[in-house]
């Protein structure tokens, strides 16, 4: 009798409250993502090259981990609330008929562990699918030959899973059960009435609304103009004003709505009713209201940053620019020893001692015939700002290609010089045409992941100055004239050590204007096409590796310089997506159940409604249109506040991050990221207004 009153009431509080039910399988299934992480494809994959990267990364997983749970548990705590008041007549009832309070308190755990263990399988199976879906479009995505696919499942992850999930289910449950033996039997019959709302008098309500956009205001300018210089008091004072002036805000517009009512004396239907319903809902829950709205706006910058994030992986990780497998630095002899051994030949290819050195300042070197052709290129009105600002340096997006190019170039126009014959074995390896360079020409080197635009607009006056045969500049006294049409490719495989921008000169002027004491030769090579198609990529690329690391060489391979990077990625772009999502669910969560309980707590108006003549079709409408009010409300200031703060943290990376992705090709990301953050809210919405009109059906009327 006891197990079937269990079972029954366990698939009753399903059906009734699945919202509660789809978080905590959202919540399963999020603990599993992140606690599998270790068995992905493209973690067993770093863990190869960036073992101590992958360490530090998961001596945090507890940190967020935990982070969760705590997040989660107060998700809990609050549904379980929700379930008391629900529910509050039937464990009246319950009490009224003998049942003792452990007896009532075993059945309440009894099915909150049999609703958990239904949770914890469909959770368990749906994280599961999607780390397999994820490991293997990963591997998919950078290159199965990379990356191989494994199965990730993990009985480790299922074991935290399983242990963090029902901890956090008993200890609400033990605090629920505290409120309920704390409730007389006639509060728990007849339920919690809702208590009067004092809504203040409208001027005063101006007065709250003004000070939380003044609040709000202030909040902006400081994370705007702080946040980039990291100054963390200021930083602080502003998310502190952001709090205190999103709660006005939302109470003060929610108790302004009785004003706005008031003027509208012909309203018809259930207008009047709906908007003190919905006034009622909000003003006196504004702080609740405000958590929900700041957990959305901190969901909406982290998936936007984790977007970014992603998008930035395309232009990381291609290999367009990128020619050669290994690079070695050290002793030269004994790597060129080594490099034509027997043992290493099977793994070489295009060998390149390719050697870079700084040009001889004793030597005379100017380019004012390029400077000038690149100034008339600038916006109509500015001057060179090399020359205005000397002690700045930008190189941005938002400036002209002009600009950009005269930063790049100056300071370094006379600096790094590579040798012809060098360069030229790299374009060969790259299978590209070499270059010939006369005895008066030079070519300009240009690390492409740089510039926004200024290559482009380089190679177009170096061919407006080659038709015309005009000298750029000169050196040592003899004038020099840049040659177009250069193919740009990484000089190394480290692409940290990868050089701005430089000029090829033949080998001659290589000998006769920079020092032997100032040069630097970079041994490159690329794995044999034959062992590649016997091995594939990732085979033989260890195996080289573990031979140079043998005789303890520096090197970088270009696997070290890929996992590097792709690291940078996954750890970035997956804890920011996942906690968004925490966010965003938890959020929406909270709003959810908020509703429900004043809508329980207010049943009886509908009633009274239907008793002076109102029809269920006008109550479904008043509940819809309260509904996609109390969704907005906390929705819109996060909108606004995660603008801002987006616009903060573009301003910090552009001012501290060597790399920025491109704004036009970010946003289809970003606005499919926003849809995915709307539908997740309209889901919420979707699903509180059937469980109210479902609610709203078992009334009694007339």
């Amino acid at each position: 009798m006891f197990f079937n009153l269990v079972f029954r009431n366990a698939k009753r509080s399903r059906k009734e409250n699945l919202i509660y039910f789809a978080t905590l399988v959202t919540a399963v299934t999020s603990f599993y993502l992140i606690l599998s992480l270790e068995n992905q494809g493209v973690i067993l994959y770093l863990k190869d090259f960036e073992s101590e990267a992958v360490d530090r990364l998961f001596s945090l997983m507890p940190i967020l981990y935990g982070f969760a749970l705590f997040l989660l548990f107060f998700l809990v705590l609050f549904a379980n609330r929700y379930q008391l008041d629900r529910r509050s007549k039937e464990f009246g009832m319950y009490l009224m008929m003998g049942m003792s309070q452990v007896r009532l308190f075993l059945l309440l755990l009894a099915e909150s562990v049999l609703t958990s263990l239904l949770a914890l399988g469909i959770g368990i199976g749906l994280g599961s699918l999607l780390a397999e879906i994820i490991s293997l479009a990963t591997s998919r995505l950078i290159g199965q030959g990379i990356i191989g696919h494994e199965s990730s499942f993990s009985l480790l992850a299922v074991g935290y899973t399983i242990l963090g999930f029902l901890a956090i289910q008993i200890v609400a449950l033990l605090i629920l059960a505290g409120s309920l033996s704390n409730r007389e039997l006639d509060r728990l019959l007849y339920g919690q009435t809702a208590k009067k709302q004092n809504m203040g008098k409208t001027k005063n309500n101006w007065v709250t609304f003004t000070s939380g956009v003044l609040f709000l205001l202030g909040a902006y300018f400081l994370i705007i103009r702080y946040f980039w210089l990291v100054n963390i008091p200021m930083i602080a004072l502003a998310v502190v004003l952001g709090i205190i002036g999103t709660i006005l805000v939302i109470r003060g517009t929610a108790r302004l709505l009785n004003a706005f009512a008031l003027r509208d004396r012909n309203a018809k239907g259930l207008k009047n009713f709906t908007i003190r319903q919905l006034q009622e809902n909000i003003a006196n829950r504004a702080t609740a209201i405000t958590v929900s709205s700041i957990l959305m706006m901190f969901s909406l910058i982290l998936l936007a940053e984790g977007g970014s994030t992603i998008m930035s992986a395309t232009e990381q990780l291609d290999r367009d620019a990128a020619v050669y497998d290994f690079t070695l630095q050290g002793d030269n002899p004994a790597i060129q020893s080594f490099l034509t051994s027997a043992e290493m030949t099977p793994y070489v290819s295009h060998l390149n001692p390719l050697e870079l050195a700084y040009m001889d300042q004793d030597v005379s070197f100017e380019w004012e015939e390029l400077r000038q052709l690149i100034v008339a290129r600038l916006p109509e009105g500015m001057a060179d700002p090399t020359i205005e600002s000397p002690d700045s340096y930008s190189i941005t997006e938002d400036q002209s290609a002009a600009e950009n190019l005269l930063w790049i170039l100056a300071g370094r126009m006379g600096g790094y010089l590579i040798r012809e014959s060098n360069y030229n074995r790299l374009l060969e390896a790259a299978g590209e045409e070499p270059i010939q360079l006369k005895e008066n020409e030079l070519a300009v080197y240009m690390n492409s992941d740089y510039g926004f635009g200024a290559q482009p607009l380089l190679e177009e006056i170096i061919k407006e100055s080659a038709t015309e045969q005009t000298a750029m500049g000169e050196i040592a006294g003899e004038p020099f004239y840049l040659v177009p049409g250069l193919p740009m490719k990484d000089l190394v495989t480290d692409r940290s050590i990868t050089i701005m921008s430089g000029l090829v000169v033949p080998d001659a002027f290589f000998e006769a204007y920079t020092k032997p004491n100032s040069r630097e030769i970079y041994w490159n090579f690329t794995m044999p096409e034959a062992i590649i198609a016997e091995k594939g990529l990732m085979v033989p690329m260890k195996e080289a590796s573990e031979l140079i690391s043998k005789k303890g060489f520096t090197f970088e391979s270009y696997l070290q310089n890929f996992g590097r990077q792709l690291f940078y990625i996954i750890a970035g772009s997956y804890t920011m997506l996942y906690l968004s999502f925490l966010f965003l669910i938890i959020g929406c969560t909270v709003l959810a159940l908020h509703f429900l309980t004043q809508f329980k707590q207010t049943m009886r108006r509908y009633q009274t409604l239907a008793f002076l003549g109102a029809k269920r079709e006008q109550m479904r409408q008043s509940i819809r249109k309260q509904i996609t009010w109390y969704f907005l409300f906390p929705l819109v200031p996060a909108l606004i506040s995660g603008t801002v703060g987006i616009i903060a943290m573009k301003t910090y990376i552009r001012f501290n991050v060597e790399f920025l992705p491109s704004i036009m090709k970010m946003l289809p990301f970003v606005f499919l990221m926003i849809s995915v953050f709307l539908l997740i809210q309209y889901i919420y919405a979707k699903a509180v207004y059937k469980t109210s009109t479902r609610e709203l059906e078992q009334l009694n009327f007339k």
